[in-house]
């Protein structure tokens, strides 16, 4: 065997098993569809869109992908890293009702098992409290006083390093084992990649190690085939890949006694769906099931005032818990960074398209010049504090095959909305203090499709495989040594940021392999 475990994708999930199975002896190699990326590769501001986007075909490699389907629109980062790349820094643990949920409570005590794990995975993330709360959040925190809940406010915990802003140290985390960093400026530029080195992200701490351990990591290498060397997998795997940003590659293949799927929603179901019709028929029927959002709306709030700059802070620095369901949070990009204008509409609602079609041009018919001046402000990004709204609404979708690659249909329950009632509201209140105008982007306002940055599930795990894809341990029914670590595993809506879920999940799926020697007992 060429090595013990093949993982595909290096975000949060396959971060945490590349370093694990590292430590336990293994011989790991990662396979990372996008880039290795720098400091010096990172936008300074999204109008950049060739180092922002990820279009091969457009020769644009950066680390931020837009998926569009039918009932949701998925926002993801890419390269190695991850998610970590453009994520916007939180890790917070889910409330009590997230463990709670669906047919996986019966399948163990989570919040109890999870503990240790949330922890464990907060100091690799170097996870600390936003020490500075700006504008957006002063009004946020002045909404929460006046509805009578202003102890629902607070700061974020994040992963990001707040030593003295610009300054290079040596590795604050790790006994000095780890990379040097560089103090936060507060320049909001998080999502477009820190080009300050103080945000945390995989590279810096669990890849690190990783690698420094004998880990392999092939970047801009996409997988096409994952085939048994037997019927269940027990004598291995053959891993057939190519280069991910080129047009014309010839294709690769190496052989491993496990594989680790760690693509995302949007990488692993993918593969899997694909590799279900050939070379891994034995994979559950329920593949591609229970997926799950966030129940989000992402809205605008674009000032009129030049003496408030949104754009200062981190990316999101502050959340106000609405209620035990739903929360929100303003979000930020660096000043300069105005692309999002162009995909912005006015806040409508409405049971149909032509409905909301005319809403919208009534809008900018009877507010011309509100309209007008959000949509030309001179600095969008300085100019516009964005709300992220969610709730844990637990209704699903199921990604499936289509003629065209992966699309989504109903699960169970009522389809995602972009029209929540009670985060418009909060846009409005919000607006009306910082003398602005609401917007929403355009897929939201026109055709009523949900925007996420937490796509979740599609191999939820069951007590076998009429009812999961996985085992409670996060190992493929019906194969040897195969494993799937990410959002995909999913199997309840935390209705907050899912990445920290994902780590503690990881690593308790790691915690359960034996040390090399054993490979037939993982």
């Amino acid at each position: 065997m060429d090595y013990d475990y093949i993982i595909i994708g290096s975000g949060f999930g396959g971060s945490v098993a590349a370093l694990r199975l590292a430590e336990k002896g293994y011989r790991v190699l990662v396979l990372e569809k996008g880039r290795r990326l720098r400091v010096e590769d990172f936008p300074k501001t999204n109008w950049n869109l060739k180092k922002w986007f990820w279009l091969p075909p457009l020769r644009f490699k950066g680390l931020f992908k837009m998926t569009f389907f039918r009932h949701v629109t998925v926002l993801s980062g890419v390269g190695v890293g991850g998610g970590s790349l453009v994520y916007a820094n939180t890790l917070p643990v889910p409330g009590d009702a997230f463990f709670k949920q669906g047919h996986w409570s019966s399948l163990a005590d989570w919040k109890k098992e999870l503990a240790p794990f949330y922890d464990k995975a907060r100091r690799m993330m170097g996870v600390a409290q936003n020490p500075l709360l700006k504008k957006g959040d002063h009004i946020l925190k002045e909404i929460a006083e006046e509805k009578g809940q202003g102890r629902r406010f607070r700061p974020t915990d994040v992963a990001v390093y707040f030593g003295k802003p610009s300054e290079e140290t040596s590795d604050p985390y790790f006994n000095g084992e780890g990379p040097p960093r560089g103090g936060c400026t507060f320049c909001g530029g998080c999502m477009l990649g820190c080009r300050f080195n103080a945000k945390n992200t995989l590279d810096k701490n669990y890849l690190w190690f990783a690698e420094k351990a004998g880990v392999e990591i092939r970047a801009e290498r996409e997988v096409l085939d994952v085939r048994p060397l037997n019927d269940d997998g027990s004598a291995g795997y053959r891993v057939v890949f190519k280069k991910s940003a080129t047009l014309r590659s010839k294709k690769q293949s190496l052989t491993a006694h496990g594989v680790v799927f760690s693509g995302g929603v949007l990488g692993t179901v993918k593969l899997l769906l694909k590799l279900k019709k050939k070379s891994l028929p034995r994979l559950s029927d329920r593949l591609g099931f229970e997926v799950r959002t966030n129940s989000e709306s992402l809205l605008g709030v674009t000032t009129r005032d030049k003496d408030i700059d949104f754009s200062e802070g981190i990316a999101i620095s502050s959340i106000y818990h609405t209620d035990e369901h739903s929360h929100v949070e303003p979000v930020r990009y660096s000043a300069g960074s105005g692309f999002w204008r162009l995909l912005m509409a006015p806040v409508v609602s409405g049971r149909s398209l032509p409905v909301r079609l005319i809403k919208i041009i009534a809008d900018i018919l009877r507010h011309p010049r509100q309209n007008f001046k959000a949509y030309f402000v001179r600095d969008w990004a300085r100019s516009t504090q964005i709300l992220l709204f969610m709730q844990t609404i637990n209704s699903t979708l199921r990604f499936k095959r289509t003629p065209w690659g992966m699309g989504s249909a109903m699960d169970r329950g009522a389809a995602p909305s972009a029209f929540i009632p009670e985060a418009q509201e909060i846009a409005r209140r919000f607006a009306q203090k910082a003398d602005g105008k609401p917007t929403a982007l355009l897929t939201e306002s026109l055709l009523g499709i949900p925007t996420t940055a937490h796509i979740l599930g599609g191999c939820p795990m069951g007590r076998d495989a009429v009812h999961g894809v996985v085992d409670r341990d996060q190992r493929v029914f019906g194969y040897k040594n195969m494993l799937v670590c990410d959002g995909s595993v999913i199997s309840a809506n935390p209705g907050v940021n899912p990445s920290l879920t994902i780590l503690a999940l990881a690593e308790r799926a790691m915690e359960r392999i034996p040390p090399r020697g054993d490979v037939s007992g993982s």
